[in-house]
């Protein structure tokens, strides 16, 4: 038919209707043995076409098809392509080139959906179901062979040590990483091949694995392209599934685990296989590079050849990084089996022997233990601060232990703790930093230089100086052989000499000393105490081991490092039961108010902060971006000791003289204008709005209100009937008599756009007191936002402040600025919101940030408004002003001046704008980005200006999942607001647009 073998997608259809009688519109797709095009029709019934190349092996061919009846007969649950047959009923048809060669071709059908190479984000749901599909797919071929399944094959693991032959191919260190797992194989080979066999797909790459079409929570369909199959070890193509799968992830261990689980679902993988899956899949990498080194110069344009060369180098090496033992055990425990093998044998070899704590410390005075708390959430560690004050800490220990004198003061296995803050405890993972936090051990706190003895018989296999800060210092670790299995004890935080007298293979009997307690700093900067530690393996590591794990981690960590309570049996140290976060979700239901809502899909339970962070009851980190209330750094330290020092004297009403009043009034209205020089303080910023109602009332002698659309000033009754973003909303019944609404003044997406919107927007102002002089009636007050947050961050437009504060004031009304989200410093170019404009008040609002968390707020007003608002009826607030509030609220304002917060607001601010505009030109789905200093704002909506509020509520979502919190406002509900704490640096920034943008490539952000 032709000489060439290349084919055209006019000659395929022209073959497809020759042999098929079909009519179509091929196009060319990718293949590495087989020529394919895809077959669109128009009755949508599609195919892919496969003709194969001069003089292919039939029975290869028929191997394939053969395969697919198979599957088609005996497996309903699996899609897989179907064999067309020809007009002769032949599932594999043939035709003659000119030069007389036989060329095959079939046909089957089209699989619709997506290849898994075009799907953002491949989560771990998405990856659990591609290893329960292709475990499905491996169960349906059991009862399935071929003779061409026993072929030959460079692309079978079991294969696979030709690539030794080709290692001068590569670099040094590329041989290096090549030949560990080339020799780890070959020496595991006589265990591998008993391994159990059968015909596998054999290549579940990311191009031959079909996606269903959901932009969220998508699934794999079906598998393709079974060339490649053959008859070899199971584990293989468990392996093979995962090799490709968990390319492009910072953790590929991590991200083969839902593989391994969903594989595991549909076909049980036996213990004995899971040994070897941590190095077949290096082995198919292997496969994958040297194919890849050895085709760059065979065919150095075929892309399909080369297309997963870079990625596969990227996670060989960091494959090559992870212990193999600690993925063996990680692939247990996704399967449902105990992380170690020998856990249960030493659970129950435990439970025969009873241990004391005098054995381990013959000084010990009791063998009775007191358990301290020093999870993330125990109020007893106190303020990080506090934590790394070890003299501080060391008393507070000596304290508690003269307060249970005849008790061991011990406890922490498993506890998750936030006293680890070296950054050597963290990492990047698949989803955003991660920080070892759950503590593998019990600490036993004695002071330094006590004596600590063996409680068994063991073998030195550690003994050094593991020198750093929040390391071990001295260190030992004991191996143990009892019974017919055997485990290892750690010792750490030592002197250095005692614990360096050891050597190597040095036996230690029960009751011998190990060593003596050490003091900081050699015993890594912690106050004096023994972390005692039980590991079922040593791992890799022979100088160090890991006493704290990641929480993603700790269903393998448990299982290698058991319980050492196991050995001492005390009920004091057994962990105490708290309530879940579902429990809690079910008693808010039940017991809370009903309109409270929670955060997130999934929503989370904070228990600690600190500076721009916030923890969970795991101690995992979450970057704030959220909370403006904590104004300058969660629990600044500063600012608790404040309040702290201030509610051991004295907290009462504000009726008796006391300095702490009268310094908050000296802090504050330093930073006001002259004008504004009298003060009220109450507790929040719906009490500061509600008072600014009430004098606006008085000094006018009008009810009128006028307001922004969807602005929002507070809870109470006074300030929701001024609050059109509540009265309009949800639940709402519309505007009140006396309050009215002109448009909010949006450039972006408002009535008017654009520049020059001031002079209209006023107009509407005046439309306002226009209509409230038509009833007859009076301007009261003029209330507005510098920057309206619930309306969406929404900046005024230059001029509009200065033109409405004229006319209201011309209709005698009264200029309230609500400065209770913007207010402090956050603007960086002012400390208040209404110095972007010029501009001076007659009433000021000031709330969430003067507290930094604490109930305190206050109202700033001219001597005037004061004046008429003093007319005989006393304004009393029984927590307004009290001493404590007033202590907290000086030290805040003082800490946002000392620390220059105002300006790292106008720097941080300024750096994330500008920054944020780069993200709007490359990701048009940001329409806007506005806002000042760290109040910042970006609306989301389609190319009609159209809001899209599912697109900014997935991608709130998807931020919180990589721990960084984000808030959605506005009306439309698609604008994601930033106003973290003042804190807030550029490398906090950065963290917050690298996200950002990995985020906004996912399929869901980029089709609308």
């Amino acid at each position: 038919m032709k000489k060439s073998t290349i084919y055209s997608t006019q000659e395929a259809e022209d073959i497809l209707f020759q042999l098929y009688n079909i009519k179509g519109k091929a196009f060319e797709l990718p293949g590495e043995i087989d020529f394919n095009f895809r077959i669109k029709t128009e009755s949508h019934d599609d195919y892919i076409l496969k003709i194969s190349r001069p003089n292919e092996n039939k029975n290869y061919l028929d191997f394939q098809q053969q395969l697919l009846q198979h599957i088609e007969k005996n497996e309903e649950k699996i899609v897989a392509p179907k064999v067309i047959k020809n007009f002769d009923n032949e599932s594999i048809s043939s035709i003659t080139d000119d030069a007389e060669n036989i060329i095959f071709v079939r046909l089957l059908t089209w699989i619709p959906g997506r290849l898994w190479s075009q799907v953002n984000p491949q989560l771990d749901n998405l990856r659990f179901s591609l290893g329960e599909q292709c475990g499905l797919l491996t169960n349906a071929l059991q009862t399935f062979d071929h003779k061409e399944a026993h072929r030959k094959f460079a692309w079978d693991t079991a294969q696979s040590l030709w690539t030794k032959e080709h290692l001068h191919l590569f670099e040094v260190d590329e041989q290096i990483i090549l030949l560990s797992f080339q020799q780890e194989f070959e020496l595991s080979l006589s265990d591998y091949d008993k391994l159990r066999k059968g015909v596998v797909h054999n290549d579940a790459n990311d191009n031959n694995i079909v996606v269903s079409t959901e932009l969220i929570n998508p699934k794999v369909k079906a598998c393709i392209d079974y060339g490649d199959a053959v008859y070899t070890q199971i584990i293989n193509d468990v392996a093979i599934t995962c090799a490709y799968a968990i390319m492009h992830h910072n953790d590929p261990l991590d991200a083969a685990l839902s593989i391994v689980k969903g594989y595991h679902e549909s076909f049980p993988l036996l213990e004995e296989e899971l040994k070897h899956l941590y190095n077949c899949i290096a082995m198919r990498l292997v496969i994958s590079v040297t194919k890849s080194a050895i085709n760059k110069f065979k065919e150095p344009n075929n892309e399909y050849l080369l297309i997963s060369e870079k990625p596969a180098w990227e996670v060989l090496k960091k494959w090559h990084q992870i212990s193999s033992d600690f993925a063996h055990y990680s692939f247990r425990v996704a399967c449902g089996f105990p992380a170690h093998p020998d856990t249960e044998k030493f659970n129950n070899w435990a439970l025969k022997n009873i241990f004391k704590v005098s054995d381990l410390f013959p000084n010990a005075s009791s063998d009775d233990f007191h358990h301290i708390d020093l999870s993330v959430s125990s109020t007893w560690i106190g303020h990080e601060k506090e934590f790394n004050d070890l003299d501080l800490f060391q008393f507070k220990i000596d304290r508690l232990q003269t307060k249970h004198a005849n008790k061991v003061i011990a406890g922490g296995y498993l506890e998750p703790r936030p006293i680890y803050t070296s950054t050597a405890y963290d990492k990047v993972g698949n989803n955003g930093r991660e920080s070892r936090t759950i503590h593998l051990g019990i600490d036993f706190w004695f002071h330094a230089n006590t004596p600590v003895h063996a409680l068994f018989d063991g073998e030195v296999v550690t003994a050094c100086n593991d020198a750093g800060d929040k390391e071990y210092g001295g260190l030992v670790i004991l191996k143990h052989c009892v019974e017919n299995f055997e485990f290892f004890t750690l010792y750490g935080h030592n002197t250095v000499e005692s614990a360096k007298k050891h050597q190597l293979g040095d036996i230690i009997k029960k009751g011998d000393k190990i060593a003596e307690l050490g003091n900081y700093p050699e015993n890594g900067n912690w106050a004096p105490h023994l972390h005692f530690q039980i590991m079922m393996s040593m791992l890799d590591y022979e100088v160090d081991f890991p006493g704290v794990a990641y929480f993603k981690q700790l269903n393998v960590w448990e299982g290698l490092c058991p319980d050492p309570n196991l050995l001492f049996k005390s009920d004091a140290l057994k962990s105490s039961n708290t309530s879940t976060n579902d429990e809690l979700i079910t008693y808010r239901k039940q017991h809370l108010g009903k309109s409270l809502s929670l955060q997130y899909k999934t929503p989370i339970k904070m228990v600690r902060g600190a500076g721009v962070y916030l923890m969970d009851q795991f101690a995992q980190k979450y970057l704030d971006t959220v909370n403006n209330v904590a104004h300058v750094g969660h629990e600044h330290f500063r600012v608790v000791k404040a309040g702290q020092d201030q509610m051991a004297l004295l907290n009462t009403n504000s009726r008796y003289l006391h300095d702490n009043i009268n310094a908050l009034a000296k802090e504050l209205i330093e930073t006001l204008p002259p004008e504004l020089n009298v003060l009220h303080f109450v507790n929040s910023g719906s009490e500061a709005n509600e008072l600014a109602i009430r004098m606006a009332k008085v000094y006018s002698g009008e009810k009128d209100f006028i307001v922004s659309e969807f602005g929002y000033h507070g809870n109470t009754n006074l300030c929701v009937d001024i609050s059109s973003y509540k009265f309009d909303g949800k639940g709402g019944k519309g505007a009140p008599e006396y309050t009215h609404i002109f448009p909010i003044p949006n450039t972006f997406r408002g009535k008017y756009r654009g520049e020059n919107t001031a002079d209209n927007y006023a107009k509407e102002v005046q439309h306002c007191i226009d209509n409230i002089k038509s009833k007859k009636r009076n301007v009261a007050a003029f209330i507005i936002e510098p920057i309206i947050s619930c309306g969406g961050q929404v900046e005024l437009p230059e001029g509009f402040l200065s033109k409405a504060y004229s006319m209201v004031r011309k209709a005698g009304g009264v200029c309230i600025s609500d400065e209770v989200q913007t207010g402090c410093g956050r603007m960086g170019k002012t400390f208040w919101g209404f110095q972007l404009h010029d501009v001076v008040p007659d009433i000021v609002t000031i709330g969430k940030p003067l507290g930094n968390g604490h109930p305190v707020a206050a109202v700033a007003c001219t001597q005037k408004v004061a004046d008429a608002f003093a007319n005989g009826m006393e304004y009393f607030n029984t927590f307004g002003g009290n001493p404590v509030s007033c202590a907290i609220a000086s030290e805040v304002l003082r800490t946002v001046k000392t620390e220059q917060l105002q300006q790292n607001a106008l720097e941080v601010g300024e750096f994330l704008k500008a920054e944020l505009k780069k993200l709007s030109k490359k990701f048009p789905i940001i329409g806007d980005v506005r806002g000042q200093g760290l109040f910042l704002g970006i609306e989301l909506v389609d190319d009609s200006l159209n809001p899209l509020a599912s697109q900014t509520d997935y991608l709130s979502n998807r931020m919180k999942d990589h721990g960084i919190l984000m808030s959605i406002d506005g009306p439309d509900h698609n604008v994601l607001k930033i106003k973290p704490p003042i804190v807030f640096s550029k490398e906090n920034a950065k963290e917050l647009l690298f996200y950002l943008r990995k985020i906004l490539t996912e399929d869901f952000m980029t089709t609308y």
